[in-house]
């Protein structure tokens, strides 16, 4: 397991990390959630050693995270740090050799990688030559050469299309189902929603809420209603404990205090016309992100 444990980090005036306290836990897909600035990539970078910390710490399975430990990590980080000039394959095994694998161990898996992410008819091109999304595959792939327990990913969808972000959502997947910690940062938080088991948000250097995604949203003191119809929409906003989230010609969903009536709503809702549906719904991760950050 991986844990920052009351993390501080300051440049100057400015607090990267302010306490920050958090777990990602092995087997499972974490999404490292904040706004812009919020101290994300400057938390990854502290998870293998690429910043000094002013105070706290990082911790893997519950020890100091030493130079060994992090030869078996895997990390992409948000800007992007290959050879330009240099062969595809030539630089994903000279850097598995770095990790301290030996040229038979790196082929292998190099190979292997290749060929799961359609590459392998790449491999004597140099990495300039390479459409974007294909220059993201290698940038995975070397963060994958050591076989690594640990994958910190900082916005591996970036610019990807949508086949793409499908190849990379199983990808991620079937990491975490073989075991492996793996934690990555997305601002696509539909697509968090769909992929991971716990989310960490963090903003202006402190955590706001983490957690396993399905208890962070039943704890929610609100209640979510889904409602379509057919007819003229009322005032839902007269409506008592009643707040309109979204609404669309014949849709419209609700965030309605949890110890609040929801018979007012109802009958709105039959005074309309035709009613389609009447349906609870759990909040979204936008809705979670959204209250959690709001100022």
């Amino acid at each position: 397991m991986l844990e920052f444990d009351t993390v501080v980090k300051t440049f100057g005036d400015l607090a990267a990390l302010d306490g920050c306290t958090f777990a990602a836990r092995p087997g499972r897909l974490t999404g490292f959630l904040g706004p812009n600035g919020a101290g994300k990539t400057t938390a990854m970078r502290a998870v293998f050693g690429l910043v000094e910390l002013d105070s706290g710490a990082v911790r893997w399975r519950g020890a100091p995270i030493s130079g060994a430990e992090r030869a078996r990590f895997g990390y992409m980080p948000e800007e992007r740090g290959l050879y330009p000039r240099m062969r595809v394959r030539d630089q994903l095994i000279y850097l598995g050799r770095l990790c301290g694998r030996t040229s038979k161990e790196v082929s292998r898996t190099v190979d292997a990688w290749l060929e799961r992410l359609g590459l392998a008819d790449r491999t004597s091109d140099s990495l300039d030559t390479l459409s974007h999304g294909n220059q993201q595959r290698v940038q995975l792939i070397a963060a994958l050469v050591n076989e690594p327990e640990l994958v910190v990913l900082d916005e591996p969808f970036s610019g990807l299309d949508p086949l793409a972000v499908a190849a990379m959502s199983e990808l991620l997947v079937e990491l975490s189902g073989a075991g492996a910690t793996v934690l990555f940062s997305s601002h696509q938080l539909d697509l968090v929603e769909h992929l991971c088991e716990d989310v960490v948000i963090i903003d202006n250097g402190r955590v706001v809420l983490a957690g396993d995604l399905e208890d962070l949203r039943a704890a929610v003191p609100q209640r979510f209603v889904n409602i379509r119809y057919r007819g003229e929409a009322p005032d839902w906003c007269r409506l008592p404990c009643v707040q309109v989230v979204e609404a669309s010609d014949g849709e419209v969903r609700l965030c309605i205090d949890r110890n609040a009536d929801l018979a007012p709503v109802l009958a709105a809702a039959r005074a309309t016309g035709d009613l389609i549906s009447f349906s609870y719904q759990p909040p979204t991760l936008s809705e979670l992100f959204r209250h959690a950050v709001a100022p």
